[in-house]
């Protein structure tokens, strides 16, 4: 099993999207890369704290490779605009990716650099190793699963019915 740290705006689409994605074991959401020890969402609503919302997923790299999570992301991530996805707009809310397993850093630079030819614009899409994750409140934990009409900018419709576990 493999592991990788995706932050793309609100995680509650993000961890919504990829929980239902053949080869994904499990999910949680959380703040990576930040500047305090256990911080709270106030924390990162009133500017305490610098962490993404993170989604960590656990996938089985024999079902999904890394560069087809990529792909996953890229559909409802735009990848040129900082700190912002949706309506959501904030530090909190930057995309990017933490990785704990070095060789994933050359795979993700690489699908960052084939995005930058193909659209002739350089993606502000963060690659940084973890430095620090800690799991969000209970309540935000499978959030549109518990909440099902709750706000999402991820677009659920576009994972295909042959993608989903």
């Amino acid at each position: 099993m493999k592991e990788i740290y995706v932050a793309g705006g609100c995680f509650w689409g993000v961890e919504a999207y990829f929980t239902q994605l053949k080869g994904v074991l499990k999910t949680d959401v959380g703040y990576a890369n930040g500047n305090i020890e256990n911080p709270t969402y106030q924390d990162l609503v009133n500017q305490k704290a610098s962490h993404a919302e993170t989604v960590h997923i656990i996938y089985d790299p024999k079902v999904l490779s890394l560069n087809s999570l990529l792909e996953h992301c890229f559909r409802f991530i735009d990848p040129f605009t900082l700190n912002r996805q949706g309506n959501d707009i904030g530090i909190q809310y930057r995309s990017g990716f933490y990785y704990t397993d070095e060789a994933d850093k050359p795979i993700l630079r690489d699908y960052l650099k084939k995005i930058e030819r193909e659209i002739g614009k350089k993606p502000v899409v963060e690659i940084q190793p973890l430095r620090n994750y800690y799991l969000a409140e209970t309540y935000h934990q499978n959030y549109l699963a518990k909440n099902p009409n709750g706000y999402c900018h991820v677009d659920l419709s576009l994972l295909k019915d042959e993608e989903k576990q």
